[in-house]
This record gives C-alpha cells, structure tokens and sequence, in this order.
C-alpha cells in the first residue's frame, strides 16, 4: 500500500480508509467497527498499515476487554504478564490496566511524584519501548482508552526506521555493527539510605545485549534501537564514548519530523510496532487530578536481528518466550 500524502484507501476495500496524520508516523483508520467479525482482507489492510505507518488510530470503538484481546489475536499471540496491578481485570490475564502505574510509587515508600522524578531525570528518560529489556520485546502493543482527562494526557510515537534512514551514510555505517546492553531500571536515582526499589531491581535484574540497529522481520527496514529508558552502554567501548554516542543517537530519534501525537477520547485505539517505535507517556496530567484509565494488550515478539545476522543475547532475567 503506498501511502504518501492525503487520504489513503486501505487495500482498496471499500467504506476502509487510511489517513496519514504526520509525515513520517500515523494514521487514522475510519470505516471500522473493531468489535465486529473483521473480514481477513480488513486484518490485512490493518496490517499493512501499521507496518507503514508505524502507529494507527482508531475512534469510537466500543471494544470491551474480550473484544480488545479477541481483536489482539488476529494479529498474533497475546503476552500474558505475570505480575500485573489490581486495577488490571482478574478475568482477562492478557489485558493490563495501566493506571495501575499510580500505585508503583507508594509499593516502594514514595510519593507518585517523587517516584516520576527519579525515574525520568532528563528530558528524554521517558522514551521507550514495551519491555525492551527482554532479549523478545514485544512486536506490538494495543492501548485502548476507558477514561481520558479532558485536556491534557496525550501520547507521542517516533519512527525509528525514518531515523535511521535520516543518519547520514558514515554514522549508519558506524553504527550497523554496534551492540547495545538494555537493562530495567536504567537512569532510576535513589535516594540516601534504603531504598527499596534498589534492593526490588537488583532481585529482578532484566537485561539482554541487542543490536543498535535490527532489522525489520517483517518489512526489512532497518530500526535504530535506542531510547531513554531501557539502554545502558554501547559494548565494546568505553561509557564516556557511549555516553556520547546513544545521547547524539536519541536526540536523532525524537527529532519532532519523526514523531507523531494523539490526543486520546473516550473508545480511541492505538496500535502500534513496538519494534519499530519508541512512545512518550504523557507527563502533563498528573497535577490535573483526572483518571486517565487505560488498557493494553502486547503482542509476543521475536529476538531481534542486527545487519551482520547476529541475533540478540539475553544477559540475565530473560528468556524468549518466558513471560
């Protein structure tokens, strides 16, 4: 499907269409009910979409928690987590809640805010992936909105294959043979004396070394695989030269000509690759006071592929396919 500017028809079927909203990321999909009986040709036109686009919206969905899995397995195989908050349904293992998040703060002995500072300490902490410490992230998440703030609480995506593609020829050739440690809890600062989300982290220790640049199973692109959150050091070379490297990298990476924003409503859907994506939770709600609820369901990925063929190392915590 080629998709450049202006309206889109989806896989030409007719009622479908696909409307990119920036340049390089998103789409809108109009014409489909999701919790309805989706015709194969309707899942390929989704497909496809969001192969290209990176992320797709729709709106006005009435998807409950067994439509938004029943709509997940069309696509693939639903992760389901371990662990999961209490606000996550108990019926549904695939689905969770993610305002259960309000709660991670006072679990280790600190306030909700204290608890976002000392996790996103720089301008560009926030930026990830879904559980991209694991040697098999996620392929792809889809975030379903109950309840949204009347103003305020949007999410921004960057495609990370425009932003390899936007390094210029020297620094793609440099960093096609580079190998990243990811790690959970990079970058968190903690406070004088216990801290009890150290002592939570270095019991649950999650890492895997993968490639700085993989290649797309599906498309053959290749994705620079950095973001804030998740990555620790470059192998190989020292952490001040690292340090340098992946800063230049990210910055490259959430360039705003590669992003896109949406504000959510009540019913909004969002689906997108998460091997082809880094997203930003929104930080500018929480003072407000209003719920933001909202529901996920990941799909399983595979280990991912660097240039040279060399596939992903789990370093501890990790195994593919164990959930």
């Amino acid at each position: 499907m080629t998709t450049n500017t202006g309206t889109a028809q989806a896989e030409h079927i007719p009622g479908i269409e696909v409307k990119p909203v920036a340049g390089h990321i998103g789409a809108e999909i109009t014409g489909v009910d999701l919790a309805g009986e989706l015709d194969d040709s309707v899942v390929a036109a989704i497909r496809s979409a969001v192969l290209r686009w990176k992320v797709v919206f729709f709106r006005e969905q009435r998807l409950d928690h067994a439509g938004q899995v029943a709509f997940a397995r069309r696509f693939g195989e639903p992760v389901v987590l371990r662990k999961r908050g209490s606000a996550s349904p108990p019926g549904f293992p695939e689905v969770e809640t993610t305002a259960d998040r309000l709660e991670l703060g006072g679990r280790f002995g600190m306030e909700h805010d204290e608890w976002l500072r000392r996790r996103r300490h720089t301008l560009l902490r926030g930026w990830h992936c879904d559980h991209g410490a694991r040697v098999d992230p996620p392929a792809a998440t889809i975030l379903r909105a109950e309840t949204v703030p009347p103003y305020g609480g949007d999410t921004t995506w960057s495609n990370l294959a425009a932003a390899y593609a936007g390094l210029s020829a020297p620094v793609r050739e440099f960093v096609d043979g580079l190998r990243v440690e990811h790690r959970l809890g990079v970058g968190y600062q903690s406070r004088p004396g216990d801290d009890s989300y150290v002592r939570h982290l270095l019991d649950h220790q999650v890492a895997s070394l993968h490639p700085l640049v993989r290649v797309h199973p599906e498309t053959g692109e290749r994705i620079l695989s950095v973001n804030g959150y998740y990555v620790e050091q470059i192998a190989d070379i020292s952490r001040a030269e690292s340090s340098a490297i992946l800063d230049m990298l990210l910055e490259q990476a959430v360039r705003p000509e590669y992003t896109v924003r949406f504000r959510w409503e009540p019913g909004s859907v969002a689906f997108w690759d998460n091997r082809a994506t880094i997203h930003l939770a929104p930080g500018d709600n929480a003072h407000l006071g209003f719920p933001r609820t909202m529901h996920r369901v990941m799909l399983a990925g595979d280990v991912p592929v660097g240039v040279n063929g060399k596939p992903s190392e789990p370093i501890v915590g990790t195994e593919a396919g164990r959930w």
